[in-house]
């Protein structure tokens, strides 16, 4: 059977490929320690899933609106004013089926054929397949530690091309979990408007930052990059809801009615009492995220602690989501072998590297437990002295 082009194009998810061996070696009764997912480990708060249980009480099944429950636009745009400081309407909002689905239909909507999309690296998994599904071109900018993994305004400039038609920002980053300041933002937006570019921001983990760090959302740096800019997010990450599949873009008004048309005629509308549990998390109190925050903020401390007390690895310290994006350059082993070894020496799961363009480094997320973290952590050092030789104590 000879499958579509755009098919052999697209690689497979790693993060999601590991994720479910690992599972299944849990299934089968194998003490696996896994650090793969991006998923909260904790249960969607008790009032979110009561709000979705009274809309099915009250016979909220029925097919609803492309753009979404017209209620949660207006909460989402409400939240966008409140926290962001980004004067949308209803109008401006479309709500579609997770994060991942915001993307999948801003690129079907503005890019074209030979359209060139410039990524920094290392980047979510899948935006490259996402532009390479849509007919356009991932144009891929190397970042390293030294630059805290961020793209300067510099690297920006000089991967426009008369084809460039669209720049894609994570902040806070999955993986590296760094943060973009005010003033690395308003630079990057300066090029970009000069430029007459568009930039989608994916502000997924926007509440999940430490140490004081403070989200912007670049939509907010100048009138012009404003016009310019597009907002992805959802519920997945500080609410728990991942399974809830609930997320959505925002914009100018042209880009999200054409996305609603598109959206019209695949997914149709998202999961109707869902939605209904997502404005119960918008406009409710916000302590449940705060709870989990502070909880990945200490399991942060002491997973960023203990990897940089294991000889051969070394780590930046994130500013927010809840991964680590270690070095294993001095390991002399691709991400690849070093995950795979791991797992089946160690019993550890953690996602290459190479999966997010960056094949000297590993990540691991902290959305766990301290008991998995901390045994976790004691196979991965013992994992990296047997490589290594190292007889060296753990400097904790």
């Amino acid at each position: 059977m000879k499958l579509a082009k755009r098919v052999e194009q697209v690689t497979p998810s790693l993060t999601l490929a590991i994720d479910a061996k690992a599972k299944a070696l849990k299934a089968d009764g194998v003490d696996i320690c896994s650090f793969s997912a991006g998923e909260p480990d904790f249960a969607t708060p008790a009032h979110i899933v009561e709000a979705a249980k009274q809309a099915l009480d009250a016979g909220k099944t029925r097919y609803g609106a492309a753009a979404g429950e017209p209620k949660l636009r207006e909460a989402i745009a409400q939240k966008l004013q409140n926290d962001n400081g980004l004067c949308y309407g209803a109008e401006n909002v479309i709500v579609t089926n997770g994060g991942k689905h915001s993307l999948f239909n801003l690129m079907l909507t503005i890019i074209d054929a030979g359209d060139e999309v410039i990524i920094p690296a290392p980047y979510w998994v899948s935006y490259p397949e996402m532009v390479k599904l849509a007919g356009g071109t991932p144009v891929i900018v190397p970042t390293d530690e030294k630059s805290q993994f961020k793209i300067t305004p510099a690297q920006l400039q000089q991967a426009i091309t008369p084809k460039t038609k669209l720049f894609i920002i994570n902040s806070p980053s999955n993986p590296t979990g760094m943060v973009y300041t005010s003033a690395e933002l308003a630079a990057l937006a300066e090029v970009i408007v000069n430029n007459d570019l568009l930039v989608v921001s994916d502000e997924i983990y926007e509440k999940l930052v430490y140490d004081g760090t403070q989200h912007v959302s670049i939509g907010t740096c100048s009138p012009e990059i404003y016009e310019r800019t597009l907002v992805s997010s959802g519920f997945a990450k500080a609410y728990s809801m991942t399974g809830w599949r609930v997320g959505w873009l925002a914009g100018p008004v042209e880009i999200i009615r054409a996305a609603t048309r598109i959206q019209g005629h695949s997914t149709s509308n998202v999961c109707t009492f869902a939605q209904w549990g997502a404005i119960a998390a918008l406009e409710s109190s916000q302590a449940c995220v705060e709870t989990m925050r502070v909880a990945f903020a200490e399991r942060r401390q002491a997973m960023f602690d203990r990897i940089n007390a294991i000889p051969g690895l070394s780590c930046a310290k994130p500013d927010g989501a809840f991964y680590l994006f270690p070095s294993i350059a001095k390991t002399g082993m691709t991400s690849l072998e070093f995950c795979d070894a791991l797992l089946e020496e160690q019993q550890v799961a953690l996602i290459p590297g190479i999966a997010f363009g960056a094949d000297d480094c590993i990540r691991l997320s902290y959305a766990t437990d301290m008991d998995t973290i901390n045994r976790g952590m004691e196979r991965l050092d013992k994992f990296v002295r047997s490589r290594s030789g190292s007889t060296e104590a753990p400097r904790l």
